[in-house]
């Protein structure tokens, strides 16, 4: 009798267990809006684009180290365009939305995209076949990196309902694209209350509100009023907070004429000093060659060479008096300045109300209706695997947990082998950890006007690893530069962006080659030959 009940209770707990299952698959499946391994071709279930300028291949392959197959940018330096339609255009209106997928850079991205775009339907213009760069999307999301730029994207073109024009909206201090070539999953989720959170392999990166002012540029909500920019600025209009004073006169014993510097008088020509000795002397070991012909190459000279004599003594040919500073010296006179009586300020336009103003309580979200890969890249070997797109949260994390970190796991084991092979005492480790954090900082946005050279020095350095520390100070000297300009104040000072090392130099020889010859040739053009070769080097 026990037994029997045993048997019944372990059957009802399965039954229960499978009941569960099947609710949480429905779940998933109900859920799960779009889903492309490719664990098969992507033929027939995927469109390229016919348009002339995506001359790109596009490969199943798989991804280097695993069985797992993926959609492979197969070629450097071209355009791709490749597009899967939805089997029904989704609201971004209703609930959540979470937009997820992989890549991987198997050679790196050193300028590229490696974004996907989340179009609208057909109806507003463009077909699957002529899928280009002006297909309307709605979202663009994932990875962008090439000179200045190094983010990932996040844009939600808006329509504005009083012009009807389409507008691009960026997201505000995006994170920086990860800089190994490892696979990486990128996360978008878009909430009911207007919340955005963007998550690079399951972490948290920036989260924002679609229509706070400060999250995206443009905002979503345009300014109430704008510059009418039909007001001029008045002639009398005086922007001079100083001017010299009128009434100024130049004192009577200003002497603009002063030199900077004199003759120092009370000089005394040192002890020793060889006045009849010339600094340098005709080479007494040197011979005239013997195919030196004097019609052809002129009349021979010893090369010169520095005088014995000199180096014991404290100088040599005619002394002169050392310069110092004049104390009468005091430069051109200017009146001082005053304040201005007239000054008005800094004439700005008068505020208008903005005729394309109005007010949102949620973006106004179009369906997307296909989901599009359309970009241009200096390098191939990038891997996209994996794209979800789902109406739950809790999908993604189980595709992230199943289907993305054991591949990153296995990877990330052989780069800390390599790293550990490459240099046991763990500099590899710490050369990436600091070029990661570089980058990072090349984000800050005060730093937006050395960023174009911070990136290019801190890529240099990747390929260079002993300019690591050089590099690492150069930027931390920018960094005290431009803060100790903020703090202070005062004039504009010309910061030097951070200086390549002469290593880093001639690694960029190469590619330098070209402006190396224009140099060359403009040395050559604006250089006079001698009138005659007055001696040959022996």
């Amino acid at each position: 009798m026990v037994q029997r009940m045993a048997v019944s209770l372990r059957f009802a707990l399965l039954l229960f267990a499978a009941f569960v299952s099947f609710q949480l698959i429905s779940a998933s499946d109900d859920a799960t809006i779009l889903y492309e391994s490719f664990d098969e071709s992507f033929e027939g279930r995927w469109i390229v684009s016919q348009k002339d300028e995506y001359k790109g291949v596009w490969k199943h392959s798989k991804s280097e180290g695993h069985e797992d197959y993926g959609l492979l940018v197969g070629e450097p330096a071209k355009k791709y365009a490749i597009v899967k339609e939805l089997d029904e255009p989704l609201s971004l209106k209703d609930g959540t939305v979470v937009l997820q997928y992989e890549v991987r850079l198997q050679n790196g991205l050193e300028c590229g995209g490696a974004y996907l775009k989340y179009l609208r339907p057909q109806e507003a213009g463009w077909v699957s076949k002529e899928f280009d760069n002006e297909s309307p999307y709605m979202i663009m999301f994932g990875p962008d990196k090439c000179g200045a730029t190094n983010k990932v994207h996040f844009i939600l073109k808006h329509k504005n309902p009083k012009s009807g024009e389409y507008i691009e909206h960026h997201l505000k201090n995006p994170p920086s694209v990860p800089s190994d070539k490892l696979t990486h999953v990128y996360t978008a989720i878009l909430k009911p209350d207007n919340e955005l959170r963007i998550l690079i392999d399951g972490e948290e990166k920036q989260k924002a509100n679609f229509l706070a002012a400060d999250d995206f540029q443009p905002p979503l909500i345009p300014e109430k009023t704008i510059p009418d920019p039909d007001d001029k600025k008045p002639e009398d209009w005086d922007e001079r907070a100083k001017i010299p004073d009128p009434d100024a006169v130049k004192p009577d014993d200003w002497d603009e004429d002063a030199p900077m510097e004199i003759e120092d008088e009370d000089a005394v020509k040192p002890e020793g000093w060889l006045d009849d000795e010339p600094e340098e002397i005709d080479d007494p070991e040197a011979t005239k060659p013997e195919d030196w012909d004097d019609e052809e190459d002129g009349e021979w000279e010893a090369p010169k060479i520095d005088n014995p004599k000199c180096e014991a003594a404290p100088g040599c040919g005619e002394w002169k008096r050392p310069m110092k500073r004049n104390p009468a010296y005091k430069g051109k006179w200017h009146a001082p300045l005053i304040d201005n009586p007239n000054y008005k300020g800094i004439w700005k336009p008068q505020q208008i109300p903005n005729p394309n103003y109005f007010e949102l309580d949620k973006p106004d979200f179009e369906p997307i209706a296909a989901v599009g890969i359309e970009i241009w890249t200096m390098q191939d070997g990038i891997l996209f695997d994996n794209i979800l797109i789902s109406k739950d949260e809790k999908v993604a994390e189980s595709y992230r947990a199943s289907a993305w970190k054991p591949k990153f796991d296995v990877e990330k084991e052989k780069l800390k082998a390599e790293e550990a092979a490459a240099g046991s005492d763990g500099l590899a480790g710490f050369q990436k950890k600091v070029f990661d954090l570089l980058y990072k900082v090349a984000d800050i946005p005060f730093l937006d006007a050395y960023k174009l050279k911070i990136i290019d020095v801190i890529e240099k350095g990747e390929k260079q690893p002993n300019l690591t520390i050089g590099i690492l100070v150069s930027v931390v000297a920018v960094i005290i530069t431009v803060l100790f300009k903020i703090i202070f104040g005062g004039k504009k000072a010309k910061v030097e962006p951070p200086k390549e090392t002469e290593a880093a130099e001639s690694s960029s020889s190469k590619q330098e080659d070209s402006g190396e010859k224009e140099e060359e040739t403009e040395k050559e053009e604006t250089a006079g030959a001698p009138a005659r070769r007055r001696r040959r080097d022996n």
